[in-house]
């Protein structure tokens, strides 16, 4: 059963001189189709759950909210109406104290600047959050050169940030967020300035120390294909709101809106989806041992490509398997249909 680690309910941000007030005239402006007042709307009335040890993707073009949706959550930007709650506690709720806890003890951030201290090592830099809660100097030492093993750079804490790559630089960025053990890490765009080489490595990376860590993350990306990637579910926001949120195979082959289709229109899904993404599911398939299909059987985790290829080399219909047992059947109609149509909002 999936535990709600962080929940958004519907949850404005309006700039205003009076937040309050211009978000009353907003409101009434939408119920009676009038323009809306001009006043800017950061996040409007957003509302959904990111499960605990979940990575989270929220994607969006600049401008459309999701830095700031993802400030809400540690409390540096305060809603305008909603609540934001961790834990099962809503964070207006919590006094200045216990919100800085909160940010020093439960959640880590990484930024796409990163922002190490010039004047201080590799080693201090990942250990100032352990310097900050008062460790003791050995203690924060030997936790920062694990940190920095679990980011593969365990010969560089002795070194200067002016001395790293941008992409060694982010990794420390992240060991820093991750050596205080945080139960929430909040990544803001934090690969988007790196070469494309460099940013595929730190996505691997990425991909290796969540898989150890699970730690709760909300990635925020410009980047379709890189949400697809990294995330177990996407959100999708355009002008503050949330157009869709689904997982990477839904988000790609069933967009619920016209902007969202247009989003995800020039991604090449062959190395995103899997059989069982495509397959055909049957009850007599799937309730039968005994069923026989004359091209033979495939992992539903088989990439696409590789169905593809088995489709068109072979002669007949792809049992589909998952953990030994039969859940579904691809033949020539369904690889047809994936190679020639892309996704449309009325499926």
């Amino acid at each position: 059963m999936s535990v709600k680690k962080i929940e958004f309910k519907n949850v404005w941000k309006v700039y205003a001189a009076r937040e309050g007030d211009a978000l009353e005239e907003i409101k009434r402006s939408r119920l009676c189709g009038a323009p809306a007042p001009p006043y800017v709307v950061g996040v409007e009335d957003v509302s959904f759950d990111i499960n605990e040890g979940e990575i989270f993707c929220i994607i969006g073009l600049s401008g459309s909210g999701k830095s700031t949706l993802l400030r809400h959550i540690n409390g540096l930007i305060r809603p305008t109406a909603g609540e934001v709650i961790i834990n099962g506690v809503s964070i207006k709720e919590l006094s200045d104290a216990r919100l800085l806890q909160l940010r020093s003890q439960k959640i880590g951030m990484v930024f796409q600047h990163v922002a190490l201290l010039p004047n201080r090592t590799v080693t201090e830099n990942v250990a100032l959050g352990l310097e900050i809660r008062g460790v003791k100097r050995a203690e924060r030492r030997q936790l920062a050169q694990e940190a920095l093993e679990r980011v593969h750079l365990p010969q560089w804490g002795a070194f200067y940030p002016d001395e790293l790559s941008g992409g060694m630089q982010q990794r420390v960025g992240l060991a820093r967020a991750l050596v205080t053990d945080p139960e929430i890490l909040l990544m803001d765009e934090p690969f988007s300035a790196l070469d494309p080489i460099i940013r595929r490595q730190l996505q691997d990376q990425f991909i290796e120390i969540s898989a150890k860590a699970t730690k709760t993350t909300v990635f925020i990306t410009h980047d379709i294909e890189e949400a697809a990637r990294l995330g177990d579910r996407i959100a999708i926001m355009n002008k503050g709101k949330v157009e869709q949120i689904g997982t990477p195979q839904d988000i790609l082959l069933r967009p619920a809106t016209p902007y969202v289709r247009e989003f995800v229109s020039h991604v090449t899904l062959l190395d995103k989806l899997v059989a069982g993404d495509i397959m055909q599911s049957n009850s007599e398939i799937v309730h039968s041992a005994n069923v026989a299909c004359d091209g033979g059987s495939i992992d539903a985790e088989t990439p696409v490509a590789e169905v593809i290829r088995r489709g068109i080399s072979g002669t007949g219909t792809l049992l589909v398997s998952r953990g030994g047992t039969n859940v579904g059947m691809i033949g020539r109609e369904e690889i047809l249909t994936f190679l020639t149509m892309r996704p449309d909002t009325d499926r």
